[in-house]
C-alpha cells in the first residue's frame, strides 16, 4: 500500500514538473499597437515595412492592433488611450500627429515613431541632439531639403516665383518649407507661402498658388499626400509643375522628387522594435535613425504632359 501511495505521489510530482516545464517553455508574446494618421501610399508603406520586419524577427509571437485615425489628430489621441488601457507592449506612431498623441498619452510604454521628419520640432525639444530619451525613439523621413531645392533649380532654372504649398496644422511641414525657402532664396527665387488648414480649404489655396507661381514645392505633408488628385486637377491644367517632398505625392501630382523609401524606414523601425521587445534594448539610448539613401525620381506621364525633360540620372516612378 505504501509503495502504491509513493508511486502515485511520484507520478504527481513528475506531472507537476512537466507542467511547470511546459509553462516556462511557452514563448513570450507581444502586442504592438499601430496608430497611423491617415491612409496614403507613404504611410501605408512604412506600416507594412514595420510589420514585415517585426514579424520576420518574432514570427507568431507578435500580434498587431492596427488603427487608422483618418487624418484626425484627435482620433490619434483616442487610439493611443485605447492602447494604453489595453496595455500593449509597444506603440508604433506613424506620422507626426500620431507621435505627438503617443508622447502625451504615455511615458512608460515604448513608442517608436516613423514618417516623422524632425523629432525636435514634433516634440518641441530645444537643441535636439538626435536622441529623444525617455520612452521614445524611431525613424525619420527627412530628405536633404537643400538638395530638393537644388533639384527644383536643376529642372526649372528660369522660373522666378516658387509657391510653397503645405498644411499649417503639420509642424514638420512648416519646418520643411521654411528650410527649402531659405535654400531657394539663396538660388535667386522669390518664394511665397500658401498654407491650407485642412482639406476643406485646400482647393482654394491651390488655385491661388497655381495662378501666382511658376513652380510649386510640396513637402512631405500628410494632408497633401491624401489629396493629390485635387492638387493635380488644378495645377496640371494651369501648366504649373510641382516638385514633391516624397514619391507618393510625386506620383499623384508632381513632376519630380528626391525621395526616400518609406517601406525601408518602416523596416528599420521594425528592427528597432525587435531589439526592444526581444532583446531588452533601452529605448532611451536609441538615436533616431535616418534613411541611408535618396533617389531622384520623376513622374513620366506628368512630365510629358507639361513638357518637362529630366536628366538621365532620374528614375521613373513605377505605375501602381
Amino acid at each position: 500500500m505504501k509503495k502504491q501511495v509513493l508511486a502515485i505521489a511520484l507520478s504527481a510530482a513528475m506531472a507537476g514538473t512537466i507542467v511547470g516545464m511546459n509553462v516556462s517553455a511557452e514563448e513570450e508574446t507581444y502586442t504592438v499597437g499601430i496608430c497611423q494618421l491617415v491612409q496614403h501610399d507613404a504611410l501605408d508603406a512604412a506600416t507594412q515595412g514595420f510589420k514585415d520586419a517585426l514579424t520576420e524577427a518574432l514570427g507568431d509571437a507578435v500580434t498587431f492592433d492596427e488603427q487608422n485615425a483618418q487624418g484626425d489628430p484627435n482620433t490619434c489621441s483616442t487610439i493611443i488611450n485605447s492602447f494604453v488601457s489595453n496595455g500593449v507592449d509597444l506603440i508604433l506612431a506613424n506620422a507626426t500627429p500620431a507621435l505627438q498623441a503617443a508622447a502625451a498619452g504615455t511615458n512608460e510604454i515604448p513608442i517608436l515613431g516613423t514618417s516623422v521628419t524632425e523629432y525636435g520640432v514634433a516634440l518641441e525639444i530645444e537643441d535636439f541632439d538626435g536622441t529623444v530619451g525617455g520612452n521614445i525613439s524611431g525613424t525619420s523621413d527627412l530628405a536633404p531639403l537643400d538638395e530638393q531645392a537644388a533639384m527644383l533649380n536643376e529642372l526649372f532654372p528660369d522660373a522666378e516665383k516658387v509657391g510653397l504649398l503645405y498644411c499649417s496644422a503639420e509642424a514638420n511641414s512648416q519646418y520643411q518649407v521654411d528650410t527649402v525657402k531659405a535654400a531657394l532664396e539663396e538660388l535667386g527665387y522669390t518664394c511665397e507661402y500658401y498654407a491650407f488648414s485642412d482639406s476643406n480649404d485646400l482647393s482654394a489655396v491651390v488655385t491661388t498658388a497655381s495662378s501666382e507661381s511658376d513652380v510649386i514645392y510640396v513637402p512631405t505633408d500628410n494632408t497633401a499626400a491624401s489629396n493629390t488628385e485635387i492638387i493635380n486637377n488644378i495645377c496640371q491644367p494651369a501648366g504649373v509643375p510641382i516638385i514633391a517632398g516624397e514619391e507618393g505625392i510625386c506620383a499623384g501630382c508632381g513632376v519630380a522628387t528626391l525621395s526616400i523609401s518609406y517601406y525601408d524606414i518602416g523596416v528599420a523601425t521594425g528592427k528597432m522594435a525587435a531589439k526592444i521587445l526581444a532583446e531588452g534594448a533601452d529605448i532611451s539610448t536609441m538615436p533616431i535613425e535616418y534613411a541611408p539613401e535618396f533617389t531622384k525620381k520623376y513622374n513620366a506621364d506628368l512630365c510629358e504632359a507639361l513638357g518637362v525633360t529630366v536628366p538621365e540620372d532620374y528614375v521613373a516612378i513605377e505605375a501602381e
